[in-house]
């Protein structure tokens, strides 16, 4: 079984990696996976609208090398059986060297078992002189 901290590890190397595949294995694939992104405004909601998003980052099917690395830093975890809850703080620093943060929680929930992605909310911090 995975657990939702293996979830959030594995959702760290698709990003780093820019692998698209990733995205059906660890998100819940239908209508009820939203998403609030740092980049966009609004609500983003449904599996399609999500693989989009990632697509419009730059993700392909079997990922690429950018140089670009995100990591979290502080996460909290809280487990409640059938769902698990962690917030931390998400770092990404482009290939050019600029680093961008900002919070970040994440919603899991038990699908057959294993966790999967329900929801993710990003937000920014003020940029560090």
């Amino acid at each position: 079984m995975v657990s939702a901290k293996e979830l959030i590890d594995a959702w760290v190397r698709m990003w780093n990696s820019y692998d698209l595949d990733e995205v059906s294995r660890l998100f819940v694939g239908d209508c009820r996976l939203t998403y609030l992104s740092s980049e966009k405004e609004g609500v983003l909601s449904g599996f399609d609208t999500i693989l989009a998003h990632h697509r419009g980052f730059g993700f392909m099917e079997g990922g690429k090398v950018t140089g670009n690395r995100l990591w979290i830093e502080g996460l909290v975890y809280s487990d409640f059986g059938d769902a698990a809850v962690a917030a931390g703080t998400w770092l990404f620093r482009r290939a050019s060297g600029q680093v961008q943060r900002g919070p970040v929680t994440f919603v899991c929930v038990r699908e057959s078992g294993e966790y999967r992605l329900a929801h993710l909310n990003f937000g920014n911090y003020p940029s560090r002189p």
